[in-house]
């Protein structure tokens, strides 16, 4: 038995499938655990030697639906429901 062509053509078995949470195909089927997420553990999986995998991730590279109008809101003190006043010219 080698160790090279021959021994790849037996690999026909998959130990990892598409993950719920993070898409990747990263979710170990026997340990039931995502390798890049952690899924289904509630934190997300992120270590700090791992600069680039925590940037691909991070805030910031979503959509950011509550985040990108904070700036303006908190520099208009957080006001709701009112009208702007009228001009007078």
């Amino acid at each position: 038995m080698t160790k090279g062509t021959t021994s790849f053509g037996k690999r026909h078995n998959k130990t990892h499938t598409i993950c719920r949470r993070c898409g990747k195909s990263s979710f170990h089927i026997q340990k039931k655990t995502c390798a890049s997420c952690g899924f289904p553990g509630a934190k997300m999986r992120r270590y700090n030697q791992h600069a680039k995998a925590k940037r691909r991730r991070t805030q910031g590279t979503g959509r950011m639906r509550f985040m990108k109008t904070l700036p303006r809101r908190f520099k208009n003190g957080f006001r709701e429901g009112t009208q702007a006043k009228r001009q007078s010219a």
